[in-house]
Order: structure tokens, then C-alpha cells, then sequence
């Protein structure tokens, strides 16, 4: 068309609307009445314009995201059952979660030979380490699209404990990259423990600053070790939570963020999102309105840019793994990506609300990770018990904030069904109890806004 459609009415400036507005208030003030500020300290306006239009050069994500199915592996006939089935019904990779050695030929039965899994890419995040195990599995895959994920960091932040030491870690780390291994930065952690949004970035990218210095440290006086080839496969996994802009923002701010810190290190690299719904939001009453908030989530994700989401089933709190919950989440994905066309992060770029709000993450975050590297790193801020403090403190914050009811979660604080019974139908224990398990730290542990409304709740069932 040559001719636009509004080329007939005259621009409207910021301050001409922020005029008619104050007049329409009749008095009340502007800034205490329609201004709001969020736990993050970022300011919402009542409406954004070109005026004062913000925009970082984030580079678009046009690539299609992965649907990915997760998989335990406890016995490997039912884990390869499960990854074909997944696949065959609309799954594009497989995550497999390994938390010891398993056999490697019945869990790759076909899915590392066959010519119909040939372009699949598998994923395997490792709680545990085996060299040697990973050498030899490394020698079974290496002809396929296979990632090996660890995150020592990850796991001294998640338990409290490294798997070994320090130095055994690290030194092990080494061996673990030179024989194909990769970096798994566990971001999620911050998210489910109830960090907000800033800190959830600043601390991820602080994380994964902490392997870069090691690395880079080393790699003038170890030839086989190249810190870009690394970086290339580093992972970040990413929660993302049911403030569906924010956590749009949220990951934009990241993607540019990382990108700031690998000029520092002279690399570059695309970031490699892997992005799941947040546990902190989810209910076990009333639980189908979980359903609701992972498909929002997913949504922010795919708008974020993420390069891989695995959904989670609406049950998964507290039912065993089942046929149904994980079709149904597998299904939401497929919609949103083939009936409702959205298959990349384009679409959030040149929104004035979405390029603000990353800005203002980013502005943020990055002073948090300016001021966390100043004092010593990550892992030093861990020990001195001052990440946990952080996230303690914005935890409390958003709990007190839902038990006023300023907060809401549909079916939980609001509209709930007091006739809902739920006792007799846990078949996993949705809370995650403190271990009596001596640590060298204070562990990050992921707490859901619901469980105290619902402990109370179960003790009153018969």
C-alpha cells in the first residue's frame, strides 16, 4: 500500500498525552497514581511512546526454538521408550537428567545409530562425575548431535557442597572439556529460589564469568584448550516465571548482556538459551490453572529468544511422571509453535514497553555484576553468604506480597475451592524439605510461593 493508514491524523507527542492525562486525573497525582514500581525497582509508565524510546542493539532471534523433551533416567529401557515416543510425537531433542552411571547401549538403542535420529540433538546434563564414563559415551555418540552438560558452580550453589573439592573439581572440570564435555550454567536455581528478575541476570551472567576467567586463565599455556570452542557451547537454562513482559525483557537483557561480556574476552558467540517454566508459581490445588501458566511462560520464552524449551507437565509437583501430563505439555508447544506461529523471538523487537524493560534489567544487572565482580566473583559472594542473603531478601519479600493477597496465583490466594481435596492424591512429595547434610555453604533452595497455604491446607484434610 502506498499510502499508510494513519498518514491522515496528526502525531500526538509524549508530553502533549501526559498533558491530557494529568487533566483527565482532575488533580490526582500523576506519578502516585498511575506509576508503579516493581521488587526489581523498575518504573512502569502508564504508556510508552517514541519520544523517549530506549532500544539495545540485541541481535533478533529468527531461528526456530527446539521442542525439547526432559527425561530421568532411572532404567534405560523405559528412558529410550520414552525419548522415541516423545519423538515421534512432536519432541525435536531430547534432555536426558543423569544422576549415575547407566548402560550406554540400552539407553542408545536406535537413537545413536539409526538414520531417522540422525539430526536429533541430545542432551545430557550430568549431576555426577565419571570421566571415564563420559569418554566412553562420548566415543558411542560422537557421530550424532550430542551435548555433555556439568555445572559445578551449579551444584555447590544447589547443594551447599562441590561434588569433591575444589581443586578435584576444577581439575576434573579440565579433563571433563577436553574429552567433548560442556558448560550447563544452571540459572534456573535463582529463579525457583526467588530471586527477581535483575538478579536473576546479573547472577547468571556472574556465573558464567566465573568459568571464563578459569578458562581464559589457563588456555595460554594448555593448547587443547580453546576458550571460544567452549564458549560455543555453553548452555544457559533459564526458569521463566508468569510476568509475561518481564520475563520477555528478562532474557533479552541477558542475550545482550552476554554478548557485552564476550567482547571482554575477544569471542564471540550465539547465546544458547535452554528455557523451562518456573516450579515457584505452580499449585497443587486447583491444578489444572497450572496448564494456564505454562503456556504464558513458554510463550515469554519463545519471545525472549530461547533456543530450546522443554515444557513441564501441569502434575509434575506431585505425580510420577505419566503419559498424559507430558503429552499435554509437549502438545502446548506444538500449538504455540505451529498453529500459532510462534517460533522465534522477532516479534518482541521494537515494542516500546518490551525494549524498555530490557533496557532497565539490563542497566541494572549489570551494575549488580559490575558490583559482585569488584568483590571477589560469584563464587567468593557464595561463600560469604551474600547471594543467598540477596535472594532470601527478595524471596521474603514476594512471599509477604502473596500472603496479603498483593500478589495473586489463581485457585490459590484467589477463587479458591475449599472444597478441593488433594491428600490422598500425592504421589510425590511437592515440598522440598531441608537435608540435615553438613555443607560448606548455605544452599540455594527453590521454595514455591504456595506451599505454606497448602501444608496448612493437607493437615486440615481427613
Amino acid at each position: 500500500m502506498k499510502n499508510k493508514l494513519f498518514d491522515n491524523f496528526q502525531s500526538v507527542s509524549a508530553k502533549q498525552w501526559k498533558q491530557k492525562i494529568q487533566v483527565d486525573l482532575k488533580g490526582a497525582d500523576y506519578n502516585k497514581t498511575l506509576l508503579t514500581t516493581t521488587n526489581e525497582g523498575i518504573h512502569i509508565e502508564p504508556f510508552y511512546h517514541q519520544d523517549n524510546f530506549k532500544k539495545l542493539p540485541i541481535k533478533e532471534a529468527n531461528k526456530e526454538f527446539e521442542i525439547c523433551q526432559t527425561i530421568f533416567v532411572g532404567e534405560e529401557v523405559k528412558a529410550n521408550f520414552l525419548a522415541k515416543n516423545a519423538l515421534e510425537r512432536g519432541a525435536e531433542s531430547i534432555r536426558f537428567k543423569i544422576n549415575k552411571v547407566f548402560n550406554i547401549h540400552v539407553l542408545g538403542k536406535d537413537l545413536f545409530t539409526h538414520e531417522q535420529y540422525k539430526n536429533t540433538k541430545f542432551y545430557f546434563n550430568f549431576s555426577f562425575y565419571d570421566i571415564e564414563f563420559v569418554k566412553s559415551l562420548y566415543d558411542v555418540c560422537k557421530n550424532r548431535a550430542v551435548f555433555f552438560y556439568i555445572d559445578i558452580i551449579g551444584n555447590l550453589a544447589k547443594t551447599g557442597n562441590w561434588f569433591d573439592n575444589h581443586k578435584a573439581d576444577h581439575d576434573n572440570l579440565l579433563k571433563y572439556l577436553k574429552c567433548g564435555g560442556a558448560l550447563n550454567i544452571q540459572a534456573n536455581l535463582y529463579q525457583n529460589a526467588g530471586a527477581n528478575m535483575v538478579q536473576q541476570v546479573a547472577y547468571a551472567l556472574s556465573h558464567a564469568n566465573t568459568y571464563l576467567n578459569f578458562i581464559n586463565n589457563l588456555t595460554s599455556s594448555n593448547k587443547e584448550l580453546a576458550l571460544q570452542s567452549i564458549v560455543n557451547k555453553i548452555q544457559f537454562q533459564f526458569s521463566v516465571g508468569g510476568n509475561y513482559f518481564f520475563e520477555i525483557a528478562k532474557l533479552r537483557a541477558f542475550r545482550y548482556l552476554w554478548q557485552i561480556l564476550l567482547k571482554e574476552y575477544h569471542v564471540k558467540s550465539e547465546v544458547n538459551i535452554f528455557a523451562e517454566p518456573s516450579m515457584r508459581n505452580k499449585s497443587i490445588y486447583d491444578y489444572n490453572v497450572n496448564m494456564l501458566r505454562t503456556t504464558t511462560e513458554c510463550m515469554s520464552a519463545i519471545l525472549g529468544g530461547a533456543t530450546t524449551i522443554s515444557n513441564v507437565a501441569y502434575d509434575t509437583i506431585y505425580h510420577k511422571k505419566n503419559e498424559f501430563g507430558e503429552r499435554i505439555a509437549r502438545n502446548q508447544l506444538i500449538i504455540l509453535k505451529e498453529e500459532s506461529n510462534f517460533k522465534n523471538g522477532a516479534f518482541a523487537s521494537g515494542s516500546y514497553y518490551i525494549e524498555e524493560l530490557t533496557y532497565q534489567i539490563a542497566d541494572k544487572a549489570l551494575q549488580i555484576f559490575k558490583d559482585m565482580e569488584a568483590g571477589g566473583g560469584f563464587v567468593k559472594q557464595l561463600f560469604a553468604g551474600k547471594i543467598q542473603y540477596k535472594i532470601k531478601e527478595s524471596a521474603n519479600k514476594e512471599q509477604a506480597q502473596f500472603d496479603a493477597d498483593d500478589l495473586v496465583l489463581l485457585g490459590v490466594n484467589l477463587q479458591a475451592n475449599s472444597e478441593d481435596k488433594m491428600k490422598q492424591n500425592l504421589e510425590l512429595n511437592p515440598f522440598i524439605d531441608k537435608r540435615g547434610v553438613e555443607t560448606v555453604i548455605v544452599p540455594i533452595l527453590p521454595v514455591r510461593l504456595a506451599e505454606k497455604q497448602e501444608r496448612k491446607r493437607l493437615a486440615k484434610e481427613k
